[in-house]
């Protein structure tokens, strides 16, 4: 039986060594979720324009919500909770699929000698189209309502790339445990909603009472939209030295995560 290799060197190498294929499936993988509908492709501006509306009604009309520190605007908040949004939605995207990344692409475990430990950077990089078009929406919608955004909006990617390798990280494990526990999924779907309301996504840190600060900074994904937001919203140049801790945190999960995939994928073939 084949023995995988789980260094961190194979991790990254396996990306080089596969590239092409990895920009054909991200491509295939675009592409296929919008196969044979009369819009394709531009369902993926549609739906986040569609969302930018509503929020901005509910919020702004509805609920008249106002934001910690911020203006009395009545779009100011739907572009906030917009920005937090665009960072969740990517983390959980990928996170949903991947307890039925292997289950759902059964032919490349069992015909097919195909790389399987570049699925998950494949969901990641259908998550980051969609993700760069909620960008491009709320990019227009920010310059109409307010003005020309801090020059800080290009340290965005700098901000976003933890998520993004966390993100793979847990998406090697979940894939690899998919396989032997199929609860996973269903447990998976109860997490992502919970974190939704449990990251300052909906509300400011400062709203909360002091007591429950470090319990939501044990949310590495409150860390991550604080930063991505300062940087979008109110020039906030990212802190170093968290920002140095994100990365740090993830690139050690994401490493993990390879190793455990690269361990426990000679059963996959047995079990499914």
């Amino acid at each position: 039986m084949q023995d995988f290799s789980m260094s961190f060197r194979e991790m990254g190498a396996s990306l080089w060594r596969n590239r092409y294929l990895l920009k054909k499936s991200v491509q295939r993988e675009v592409i296929g979720r919008y196969r044979g509908s009369a819009f394709g492709v531009l369902w993926s501006l549609f739906q986040p324009i569609f969302m930018l509306a509503v929020y901005t009604f509910v919020f702004s009309v509805v609920f008249k919500a106002r934001w910690h520190g911020g203006s009395d605007s009545k779009t100011e908040f739907a572009l906030i909770l917009f920005s937090g949004l665009m960072v969740f939605n990517l983390f959980a995207e990928c996170i949903n699929r991947a307890p039925n990344l292997i289950l759902n692409n059964v032919n490349y475990v069992k015909r097919v000698i195909f790389p399987l430990d570049i699925l998950p950077w494949v969901v990641l990089g259908g998550a980051i189209f969609n993700a760069g078009v909620s960008f491009l929406v709320w990019l227009v919608a920010d310059i109409l309502l307010r003005g020309i955004p801090p020059w800080t909006i290009i340290l965005y990617p700098v901000t976003l790339a933890p998520l993004c390798i966390l993100t793979v990280g847990l998406s090697f494990f979940l894939s690899s445990l998919g396989v032997f526990i199929r609860d996973i999924a269903q447990m998976i779907t109860i997490v992502t909603t919970a974190l939704l309301f449990l990251t300052p996504i909906f509300f400011a840190v400062e709203n909360l009472p002091p007591v429950y600060h470090l319990w939501l900074n044990l949310n590495p994904l409150s860390g991550i939209v604080e930063q991505c937001r300062g940087v979008l919203l109110w020039g906030k140049l990212p802190d170093v030295t968290m920002l140095f801790l994100q990365y740090t945190v993830s690139i050690l999960i994401c490493w993990l995560g390879f190793a455990w995939f690269q361990k426990t994928r000679k059963g996959f073939a047995d079990v499914i």
